[in-house]
C-alpha cells in the first residue's frame, strides 16, 4: 500500500481508504447502499489492514449513527494508534432547531456524539460534511480549533464546499491562527471531474488533500453498466440515482466502453482502472472506497500496485472530457498564463 501526506499536513494516509456507509443499512435511503453489521464489518476491516488500508470513513448521518456505531464495534480491541478514524457532521442530526450545521452548539455535540458511538476518545480528521452559511465562519473555525486543542480532533477538512467557502475558511484560519484544513473531500471520477476546475488547482496553491467520494460515479463505474443493456437488478442506483451526481447516458458509456478497452489491455477491471486513474491525478490523498462483501472490496484492493501508462490516462481524458462552465471554459484559452492543473 502506498501512502501520502494528506495535504501540507504531517499525516501520512493509505491511497486507499474504506467508507463505511454500507455499514447499518438503517434507512431506505442507506439500506440500498448495503446493510453491514458489526460480524462483517470486522472481517472487511480484517481485509483492508491486511492490505495496509488502515484509515475508515464514516459520518454521523450514516444509517442515523449506526453507521459509526457498527465501525466502533468492529474495531473495538485493535490497537488505537494504528488505525486512523475519519468522520464528519453538519448535516441534520435531530429534529430540534439546533441539530443542524456548523455552529458552536451543534459541532461540539456532534464531536461528542460521533466520540461516543465509535468507542475513541480522538478522531483522527473531522470533516464538515457542508458548508452552512448560517453561521459565521469564524464561530465554525474557533470551535473546531478548541476541539483540536482539547485532543478530541488531530486534524481537520471539509466535504462538499465550493472554492470560496474553502479559501474564505483559510484565510480565516490565518488571520486568527486557527486550525487550518488540510483535507477536502470531494466528489471526482471520471465520469465527473468538476472537481478539477477549481477545487484541485486551489488544493494545489492551499496544500489541500482530497479524499474521493463516490470514485466510482455513484456507482455506475462498477462494470456492470454498458451501452444498451438495463441496469443489473441489485444496483443501488434503482433507489438512489436521483440523489447522487448526475451523469449523461452518452458520456457514461463512452467512458465505460474506454474502460473496458485499457481494462483489457492490462488485465483488470473496469473499477480497478477507474480507480487507477484518480491515483494519479494532482491533489489525491486518498480515495475511499466501499464494498457490500469481501469480494468487492478486493476488487477495489487491486486498483494499487501498478499504474497506467500515460497514453492510457490521456486516452481516458478524452473520453471523460466535457465542456467546462464559465469562466472556466474562458481560462481554458489562456492556458500560457493560468495552465490546467493536469
Amino acid at each position: 500500500m502506498e501512502y501520502r501526506h494528506l495535504g501540507k499536513s504531517g499525516l501520512k494516509v493509505p491511497v486507499l481508504s474504506f467508507g463505511t456507509g454500507t455499514f447499518g443499512g438503517k434507512g431506505e435511503f442507506f439500506s440500498a447502499w448495503g446493510s453491514t453489521d458489526v460480524a462483517e464489518a470486522r472481517k472487511l476491516i480484517d481485509i483492508c489492514l491486511e492490505a495496509g488500508v488502515n484509515m475508515f470513513d464514516s459520518a454521523d448521518i450514516y444509517s442515523s449513527g449506526a453507521a459509526e456505531s457498527v465501525l466502533g464495534e468492529a474495531i473495538k480491541g485493535r490497537p488505537r494508534d494504528r488505525l486512523l478514524i475519519s468522520t464528519k457532521a453538519t448535516f441534520r442530526s435531530g429534529e430540534g432547531p439546533n441539530d443542524v450545521g456548523s455552529s458552536r452548539h451543534h459541532l461540539v455535540q456532534a464531536v461528542d456524539g460521533s466520540l461516543k458511538r465509535l468507542g475513541t476518545d480522538y478522531i483522527d480528521l473531522f470533516q464538515l460534511h457542508g458548508f452552512d452559511a448560517s453561521t459565521p465562519v469564524e464561530e465554525t473555525l474557533s470551535t473546531l480549533d478548541d476541539l483540536v486543542r482539547a485532543g478530541k480532533l488531530r486534524y481537520i477538512g471539509v466535504s462538499n464546499f465550493s472554492g470560496w467557502h474553502l479559501m474564505k475558511s483559510l484565510a480565516v484560519s490565518e488571520r486568527h491562527g486557527l486550525a487550518r484544513y488540510v483535507a477536502n473531500q470531494a466528489y471526482y471520477s471520471l465520469v465527473g471531474r468538476d472537481y478539477e476546475w477549481e477545487l484541485m488547482p486551489l488544493g494545489i496553491d492551499q496544500g489541500i488533500g482530497a479524499v474521493v467520494w463516490s470514485p466510482l460515479g455513484w456507482g455506475r463505474l462498477t462494470g456492470k453498466i454498458r451501452r444498451g443493456q438495463p441496469l443489473p437488478a441489485n444496483s443501488r442506483l434503482h433507489a438512489t440515482a436521483d440523489m447522487g451526481p448526475p451523469v449523461h447516458d452518452e458520456l457514461l458509456y463512452r467512458v465505460v466502453d474506454a474502460l473496458e478497452k485499457i481494462g483489457a489491455e492490462v488485465g483488470k477491471t473496469v473499477p480497478q482502472v477507474a480507480l487507477n486513474w484518480l491515483l494519479q491525478r494532482p491533489t489525491v490523498s486518498s480515495v475511499v472506497v466501499g464494498a457490500r462483501d469481501e469480494a468487492q472490496l478486493r476488487q477495489n484492493l487491486g486498483a494499487v500496485g501498478w499504474n497506467l501508462t500515460p497514453e492510457q490516462v490521456a486516452e481516458l481524458d478524452a473520453a471523460s472530457a466535457t465542456t467546462r462552465a464559465y469562466p472556466y471554459w474562458h481560462q481554458q484559452g489562456f492556458l500560457e498564463r493560468n495552465p490546467n492543473p493536469v
